[in-house]
């Protein structure tokens, strides 16, 4: 793993936001998607949901691990052979690939102005690549309030999360995150075709969010209504699992 000290990890991470904001997501081909795309063959590949298979959660651990962690491993033990300039910005480069901060402002943004010129069908349809519930029912509060708790969510997921990481593990756990929280977002379904494929999936990433997601949570509150909030957490947090 390479050696960053705090100052240039904070250089790091303010270059890869920088570049988040002046070029958003890249516009023909993500590594991520890349990804998706892979993780889908494997899933159909090794889940037989349609079979009474014990061993189900065992091939779905097994695939995590193939998908997380290989790659997770090989571009860190790439990134230590380079020299130090190379290294710094191989960082720059892994984190600004697996934040999405830019993206979120603008598919937040789109539903707004749908909202704003009472364009509702536009506004259901733009909030559904945001959500993963089924938006054509919902009216124009319905879709505000969807939007907002989807921007306030993937805050955690799409910055908080990577940035996190990559502070804690560098480039290696930038991209360990990144991977096992879209595996979670493919596989992590309570349906008879995941619940037992995508069990380790969700546990996984259960347990890499659960520091951050309470600091993004006590972030959150610290520039709202922080009482307010505070207490919603405290009484809500819990029926929320």
């Amino acid at each position: 793993m390479p050696d960053f000290s705090f100052s240039l990890t904070t250089f790091m991470v303010l270059a890869a936001s920088l570049l988040d904001r002046l070029l958003g997501e890249t516009k023909y081909f993500h590594p991520i998607v890349g990804f998706g795309k892979l993780a889908k063959r494997c899933e159909q590949r090794f889940n037989y949901p349609s079979a009474m298979d014990s061993h189900s959660q065992l091939r779905g651990l097994l695939c995590w691990c193939l998908l997380v962690l290989t790659p997770t491993l090989f571009i860190s033990l790439v990134i230590t052979q380079l020299n130090a300039t190379l290294q710094l910005i191989a960082g720059c480069v892994v984190l600004y690939i697996t934040i999405g901060g830019r993206s979120l402002q603008e598919h937040a943004e789109r539903v707004r102005l749908d909202l704003e010129s009472n364009n509702l069908p536009a506004a259901r349809t733009h909030v559904s690549w945001l959500v993963s519930r089924e938006t054509a029912q919902l009216d124009a509060q319905g879709v505000s309030k969807s939007c907002i708790e989807s921007v306030l969510e993937n805050g955690n997921y799409a910055l908080f999360a990577p940035i996190f990481w990559f502070c804690i593990l560098g480039p290696a756990g930038a991209i360990l995150y990144r991977l096992a929280n879209t595996l979670d977002a493919m596989w992590g379904y309570r349906t008879s075709r995941y619940i037992n494929f995508g069990c380790a999936a969700t546990l996984l990433d259960d347990a890499l969010n659960y520091i951050h997601a309470r600091l993004t949570a006590l972030s959150y509150a610290l520039v709202g209504h922080t009482r307010n909030a505070l207490s919603c957490w405290q009484t809500q947090a819990p029926s929320m699992g």
